[in-house]
């Protein structure tokens, strides 16, 4: 087989990527008895989940052990990239690979959290959000799997070159290590007691190749990813969480609003504008005073922002629940709506908050801490 250069200029077809891949995973898939997908719905992981499972059935592979498909649902993917992903679960249930749709815990969902606990709303100096309904819950499942199989498992991923300038240097780096080839998949081993060592058998893959396999080929490996396509159509678009605050625009959302089938997800736009507002000073609790830490030394962000009011929690939901029955889908269930409400009854804050403070837009004296760590404070001239 033909070693590549992940800078090489020429240019693979599909079966010539296909085939690398299949090597790609008898070359390192046959040191692992167990094996994880790690399933997230967008195109290169669908097209992953696709060849992976068509390798093994058509014996292109030998067949692990197990191989478990983990779909990480957050409940926050676009809609019809969340039915997409569910129906090929399904597929695969079909062909009787074992299967596991993996929730966020009923506390740790992403309006929950927020309305219920009254965290806000994710920034990029405050980003709880990804680490806590898809990378921690994933982990989680990963965990259980590597308790039950007693051994390490080798976790496959839809990494592909392309994808991003940092990551692509990360690869360059580290391509040749493990005994990797380049052009071969990424192959990253961990420590002994880890839960899994990685591989990204899709590495090679240029865009043409994922679209060509979703779109074209979905007879050949028998899962329908006709959902999944039909959202990116032929853009390179990165889709997230719906209307997430951390990115500029929802170019997903708005490119899928220009499908007539999709139309009526319009209303959720709106949640963007929601967050923001959420944000707001008079939507939140301030500390008012000086908080002294364990060390003995003030907090330099003195008199912060925290936790959204009680009032700003109830105008969310209403808000969330009139989108969402406007918009024709499932943000907050009914299970989810009651526990944010009593997490309400149960006067809940986030650690180190107890409600009592002063909300966020009360004029108060202000408070620096200087550059030898004493608290400066500056009297308002006039209080109201």
């Amino acid at each position: 087989m033909r070693n590549l250069s992940l800078f090489e200029a020429d240019r693979l077809t599909l079966d010539g990527a296909l085939e690398l891949s299949i090597a790609s995973l008898r070359a390192y898939g046959e040191r692992y008895r167990h094996w994880a997908l790690t399933y997230s719905g967008g195109k290169d992981s669908t097209a992953t989940v696709a060849f992976v499972t068509w390798a093994i059935r058509t014996g292109a592979v030998p067949a692990p052990e197990s191989l478990h498909v983990l779909y990480a649902d957050t409940r926050m993917e676009l809609p019809p990239l969340q039915q997409a992903a569910l129906r090929i679960m399904g597929d695969l249930q079909a062909y009787g690979y074992n299967t596991q749709v993996v929730l966020p815990a009923m506390d740790d969902r992403f309006y929950v959290y927020m309305l219920g606990r009254g965290v806000p709303p994710p920034s990029n100096t405050f980003r709880w959000c990804t680490p806590q309904i898809k990378v921690e819950p994933i982990q989680a499942a990963l965990s259980s799997l590597r308790q039950q199989a007693g051994q390490k498992l080798l976790m496959l991923t839809g990494v592909r070159l392309g994808e991003s300038a940092a990551r692509d240097q990360r690869i360059a780096v580290s391509c040749s290590k493990d005994s990797g080839e380049c052009g071969q998949g990424w192959f990253q081993v961990a420590t002994p007691a880890a839960i899994a060592d990685t591989l990204a058998p899709l590495l090679h893959w240029r865009l043409c190749h994922v679209f060509d396999w979703l779109y074209f080929e979905q007879e050949r490996h028998g899962v329908d990813t006709s959902g999944v396509a039909a959202v990116y159509g032929d853009d390179d678009i990165r889709t997230g969480c719906v209307a997430c605050n951390l990115a500029s625009r929802d170019n997903a959302l708005e490119r899928l609003l220009r499908q007539v089938a999709w139309q009526h997800l319009r209303p959720l736009l709106e949640l963007r504008e929601l967050y923001a507002e959420l944000k707001m000073a008079k939507n939140r609790k301030r500390k008012s005073e000086p908080e002294l830490r364990q060390d003995g030394t003030f907090a330099v962000n003195v008199q912060r922002l925290g936790p959204l009011t009680m009032k700003a929690r109830a105008y969310g939901l209403e808000r969330v629940k009139e989108i969402q029955r406007r918009a024709g889908v499932d943000l907050i269930n009914a299970d989810e709506e009651a526990r944010i409400r009593e997490l309400w009854a149960l006067n809940t804050w986030p650690n180190k908050w107890t409600g009592d403070e002063v909300d966020g837009d009360v004029l108060l004296d202000a408070y620096t801490v200087n550059t030898l760590g004493d608290v400066v404070s500056q009297p308002l001239l006039v209080h109201a």
